[in-house]
């Protein structure tokens, strides 16, 4: 899964994010943070980095402990505030579940933002939100209170970050930057994805009802020059030739390189055209300098 990144410095400090903070005294138990009108933040002593001194800057999570107390950590939850995370469901209340956050504190799911039973042991999409009476980190299953494409924040040949959301007959529907709804065609579709699971993408096309579809890793060629070098140091590894080429099975390229066919082709023709490599009927052959 990849690292939830959100992360605000010189401003006032903000709840279920990353913030930069000042450090501006020293205790037993930890340093105290300005957390600017949140006041001072403690971060305890099992967090503090080595010979950090006052008026550092330090990057922490800042959320409320079982007690209702401001806190920071360094420890790194599954999502941040305005964010969606799979959450895996670990007691049940009559207020709600709670689901794990991946830090020493869970987070709340009210009955009233359920739309399914949540079971323990199992996990869900829920995205996290400041509840407005309380001022605490809260979740939610109705994700489309919060996504939407109405409005597009994302252009045709960004990058994006995505999550597997679920599969449907056509594809992959994934979540695209926290905030819209895409859909990855099967033919798109390289491995067998993990719900659930984060990884890069870019938008291949915005269609007119503003539906997006989506394409994985980095887009055409700058993805070519990426991968060239490990193609060609697999060729080195391998005494100069593989057993691979345009008309191999898709899997085949998968587990050798993590790349897709259509991506292999791509920096096939690349590193000929280079003339770094001949093609061959059943393989590739690296040309000596």
């Amino acid at each position: 899964m990849l690292a939830t990144l959100c992360i605000f410095a010189n401003m006032d400090a903000l709840i279920g994010k990353f913030n930069t903070l000042e450090v501006i005294k020293e205790v037993e138990f930890g340093i105290y943070l300005d957390g600017g009108s949140l006041g001072e933040i403690l971060l305890p002593t099992r967090f503090v980095p080595k010979n950090i001194q006052v008026g550092d800057m330090v990057s922490v999570f800042v959320y409320h402990d079982n007690e209702s107390r401001l806190i920071a950590t360094t420890m790194t939850p599954h999502a941040c505030v305005d964010e969606v995370g799979y959450l895996e469901v670990v007691n049940n209340t009559k207020a709600g579940a709670f689901v794990q956050w991946g830090i020493m504190k869970d987070i709340l799911v009210p009955l009233s933002q359920q739309i399914t039973q949540l079971y323990v042991g199992d996990a869900y999409f829920i995205y996290l939100y400041i509840d407005e009476m309380t001022g605490r980190v809260a979740g939610t299953q109705k994700l489309k209170r919060f996504l939407q494409n109405e409005t597009l924040s994302v252009q045709e040949k960004e990058e994006v970050s995505i999550m597997w959301y679920r599969k449907t007959n056509i594809g992959y529907e994934v979540i695209v930057n926290n905030q819209h709804f895409g859909m990855i065609h099967f033919s798109d579709v390289v491995g067998n994805p993990v719900i659930g699971e984060k990884t890069k993408g870019f938008v291949k096309n915005i269609r007119p009802d503003n539906k997006l579809d989506i394409g994985i890793g980095i887009m055409g060629y700058k993805k070519v020059s990426a991968e060239e070098q490990k193609i060609l140091d697999a060729l080195q590894a391998a005494g100069g030739y593989l057993p691979l080429h345009d008309k191999s099975n898709p899997e085949e390229i998968y587990e050798a390189f993590g790349i897709s066919k259509k991506t292999f082709k791509m920096i096939i023709g690349s590193l000929y055209k280079q003339q770094k490599i001949n093609l061959t009927q059943t393989g590739i052959q690296s040309i000596a300098e």
